[in-house]
């Protein structure tokens, strides 16, 4: 596990599985902490309380996921006290699939061999308005919604640190994926909704890869653009985005094609 600071009141976390992160936001009075999303491994879990408190950030009372896939929600293991916010529609998400992200993670768990102390526990949720914003201390993080991944979900945007917490979106080291059902029209609406924000940002934390400069966020962003018109008007013969044309990323490509 890695963590970097990106702005005073920033910090992110980043998974050894997945390259998921956790990000650590502080308000500028130094008053509230929130934790956004999370790390995978129950030892990347564990640590998260220590780190908090070695980096002078007070124990979070708010978690934030964004979206209701399952590697998305672990926080609540290593902050068990916090309240998890999700957006209405990712609530929605986890009421219609009751147990489905505990399925997933202990089917992961199984493959690896993985052992919990805990199991998770989803029961308390607090479903937050998207659009709109969450209030930390005295400041605010907006809301922006995030879908076409998944059929659910947001973007966090950090206006003091310039920061934007982009979910599933503008991953470097994976092209975009559509969700299940016809969501290219939404993808293509949440990258619009994101691009004035990158342009803003000093940095982009993408759901999986390194975080990124706003320069480089920007680029990738109208890479996955491209990306995602070629599709529509070429299907199986699109050309994926420079930089992720591997095996695995043409296999991401046909599971795209199929969703169409």
């Amino acid at each position: 596990m890695r963590a970097v600071s990106l702005h005073g009141d920033v910090i992110v976390v980043t998974s050894q599985i997945f390259q998921a992160h956790c990000t650590f936001v502080r308000d500028p009075g130094g008053e509230e902490t929130v934790a956004i999303d999370s790390p995978v491994l129950p030892e990347e879990l564990e640590l998260l309380p220590a780190l908090v408190e070695q980096a002078g950030f007070r124990p979070p009372r708010g978690l934030l996921a964004t979206h209701a896939d399952w590697d998305h929600l672990l926080a609540p293991l290593a902050f068990p006290e916090a309240t998890l916010g999700c957006a209405e529609s990712s609530v929605e998400r986890l009421r219609a699939e009751p147990g489905a992200a505990q399925r997933m993670l202990r089917h992961f768990d199984e493959e690896l061999h993985i052992e919990r102390l805990r199991p998770l526990s989803l029961a308390a949720l607090q479903p937050l308005a998207v659009p709109g914003s969450c209030g930390i201390g005295q400041s605010e993080l907006e809301l922006h919604p995030a879908t076409g991944h998944t059929a659910d979900g947001m973007a966090v945007w950090i206006p003091w640190a310039r920061v934007l917490v982009a979910g599933d979106y503008l991953s470097p080291v994976e092209p975009p994926l559509l969700g299940e059902g016809d969501q290219l029209d939404a993808y293509e609406m949440t990258l619009e909704r994101l691009h004035p924000l990158a342009l803003q940002a000093e940095h982009v934390v993408p759901g999986h890869g390194p975080p990124l400069d706003g320069a480089a966020a920007v680029r990738l962003l109208l890479q996955d653009r491209a990306y995602l018109q070629r599709l529509r008007r070429r299907g199986a013969e699109a050309e994926l985005p420079p930089g992720r044309r591997s095996r695995a990323h043409r296999e991401l490509h046909a599971q795209n094609v199929s969703r169409l």
